[in-house]
């Protein structure tokens, strides 16, 4: 499997490729033991969420990596795709502002695909 931090970049940039909202990477790595990076992205719409799940399971899967977990799939609210390393989180925005995760990994080095770019 990739290094945790260029397979994070990766699917960031499928999500954003296919539209997602807000992109961002958490490195999480120095706060727990759960997972290296935490990638959150949103979608307008149940439907745009649920497509954004189906074309990053489809892109991993074409390379070989299979999600360990997924949870929230068939609601298309906030869908979690475990990684092992990297933890994927796909909100429909109502639940992003919600929920907040950027606030509560408020510790977490943040990196949106902007800043990538630079």
């Amino acid at each position: 499997m990739e290094k945790p931090r260029i397979l994070a970049d990766e699917i960031a940039s499928i999500l954003d490729d296919k539209k997602a909202v807000d992109v961002v990477i958490l490195d999480i790595s120095r706060l727990t033991v759960i997972a290296d990076y935490f990638v959150i992205g949103s979608g307008n719409t149940d439907t745009q969420v649920k497509a954004l799940y189906d074309e990053l399971e489809k892109r991993m899967r074409e390379k070989g990596i299979e999600a360990k977990r997924i949870e929230g799939a068939r609601e298309g609210r906030w869908i979690v795709m475990d990684y092992g390393d990297i933890i994927v989180h796909l909100f429909h925005r109502e639940e992003r502002e919600f929920y907040n995760l950027e606030r509560l990994w408020a510790d977490a080095e943040k990196q949106s695909l902007e800043e990538q770019d630079q």
